[in-house]
């Protein structure tokens, strides 16, 4: 009777690009082709790069095939992502095969067409740097001179055979015309590979936004989807993989002062630590002023805290703190604070997920606070803010921060507001500022509407705002509607009348 056969899982490796790997479930599947199909500026050489790049940094050499740019034009190029490809070709890293265009020379269609110098080029190139990771950048560039059709099908599986008989991983780039049309452009190439890879440039409310699809995995498992993914000087390829986040952040019972005493007794106690925390209100409600009371209660505590700021200057932050009686220039120089300010739409939502996450990482701030969340809205699409603010909190947390955003209400006197409804369910605690007209006087009102795992003062309390931050006065009484933004003095006979009713009408009331 003969043994039972027996199946073994198919092998990957990490890429060495560890937020791909995440939606890879580890990486690559090894010795295998893997087709990246893409559109004009969608990643697909940085991408085919950098998987030879981080093998080379890991200890493993790489061979890079080009068929559109020039060796030379790819060395220059990627010295901005902090790889030195001619250092490691010097050092038997890494070996080119330069398969480029000559623009000098006409080519011309004639008779079949064999691909079997440029694969014992290759041979000998991986022989040569001992290499075990290949990238051929890309396949579109030398086939698309070529009207038979049967034979792209043909060479292509001619290379993928090759590839996988000297025993490399190798990754296989391909251009598509439309980021929702055909896979690539000939229609085979997705046939050939065992894997593919799609990225997508998309334009999204007048926003370019990168998305990265793992199509398939032959005899492996992946994460289904589209992911957004970012390119950043000296880091390249960034994956923001949102399923990866766990629903597993700690949370601690330990209660930190908001900066305002008053507010704190309304809390329950103060803020959580490890907790986020979103501010709405109308514009001049004192939005900003509860974020410098929150870094300043931080800086009396020996505590770090990271101002990013959207709307002011660092100028105008540091002036209107004064005017507060809170000296941010000295909480800088002491190393208690450190501020972030620039236009949002610098850069999109990925970027700055990503700029905000290296800030936090490089300053490692007891205290976050984000002033505001409304600016950033509109940088990208509905779906990109809301995958923004779920990889920033989810962030925030796992770091164990104390977070406190902001955000702006449409109407002066409140109502809803977009950011809230994007948001309101990732934070941990709301406290809504509003406007309150009373006799012809515009007053402000503070409510904490909501405290996760804490009871918290349910009353509207009017507040007042000098030199010395904010003053929390007395609750509003006999006004109804503040917080849907149509407040109504009440009297008290009214009261009385409207009371009485309803025991009369509901007697167990």
């Amino acid at each position: 009777m003969s043994a039972a056969r027996v199946h073994t899982p198919v092998e990957k490796i990490a890429t060495g690009i560890s937020s791909f790997d995440i939606i890879a479930k580890g990486g690559l599947p090894r010795n295998r082709t893997t087709l990246i199909s893409g559109t004009a500026g969608s990643g697909k050489t940085i991408f085919a790069v950098q998987f030879i790049a981080a093998g080379i940094e890991a200890g493993v050499p790489g061979v890079f095939v080009t068929f559109e740019e020039s060796a030379t034009d790819i060395r220059k190029n990627m010295l901005s992502f902090g790889w030195d490809l001619e250092r490691w070709e010097s050092e038997g890293k890494l070996a080119f095969v330069d398969a480029s265009p000559d623009p000098s020379v006409d080519i011309i269609e004639a008779g079949g067409f064999d691909l079997g110098a440029l694969l014992a080029r290759v041979k000998h190139a991986v022989r040569k740097v001992k290499a075990e990771r290949v990238a051929v950048d890309s396949l579109g560039a030398v086939f698309s001179q070529f009207s038979d059709q049967s034979i792209v099908r043909s060479e292509l599986f001619r290379i993928a055979c090759a590839l996988k008989a000297i025993g490399v991983t190798a990754v296989l780039t391909a251009e598509r015309t439309e980021d929702y049309g055909p896979i690539a452009r000939f229609g085979v190439e997705e046939f050939i590979a065992d894997n593919v890879m799609i990225l997508r440039n998309v334009l999204e409310d007048e926003s370019r936004r990168r998305t990265i699809e793992i199509l398939k995995f032959r005899g492996c498992d992946h994460q289904k989807g589209e992911y957004p993914f970012t390119i950043v000087p000296n880091g390249g390829v960034i994956v923001i993989p949102l399923s990866a986040m766990h629903l597993s952040m700690k949370s601690s019972n330990v209660r930190i002062s908001s900066g305002n005493a008053s507010l704190d007794e309304m809390c329950g106690g103060g803020l959580f630590r490890d907790s986020v925390t979103l501010v709405s209100g109308a514009t001049g409600t004192g939005k900003t002023l509860t974020v410098t009371q929150f870094l300043q209660g931080g800086a009396s505590n020996g505590e770090r805290c990271l101002l990013l700021a959207f709307e002011e200057s660092r100028d105008q932050l540091v002036r209107n703190a004064t005017g507060w009686g809170f000296d941010f220039e000295e909480m800088e120089r002491q190393g208690q604070l450190r501020v972030v300010c620039d236009y949002p739409d610098v850069s999109g939502l990925e970027d700055w997920l990503v700029t905000i996450q290296a800030a936090i990482r490089d300053f490692k701030p007891h205290r976050v606070a984000l002033d505001s969340l409304s600016a950033l809205e509109h940088v990208g699409s509905a779906k990109a803010f809301r995958e923004f603010v779920i990889g920033l909190t989810s962030f925030i947390k796992h770091e164990e921060i104390t977070g406190l955003f902001t955000s702006t209400t449409a109407s002066l006197m409140g109502g809803d507001s977009i950011t809230e409804t994007h948001i309101s369910t990732l934070t941990d605690s709301i406290i809504l500022l509003r406007y309150v007209e009373m006799f012809g006087e515009m007053k402000r009102g503070l409510t904490v509407l909501k405290m996760r795992g804490s009871a918290h003062d349910k009353a509207i309390r009017e507040f007042t705002i000098d030199k010395g931050g904010m003053r929390m006065g007395q609750p509003f009484r006999n006004v109804t509607g503040i917080l849907a933004g149509s407040p109504v003095h009440v009297s008290p006979s009214d009261l009385e009348r409207v009371w009485g009713q309803l025991e009369a009408d509901s007697p167990e009331v």
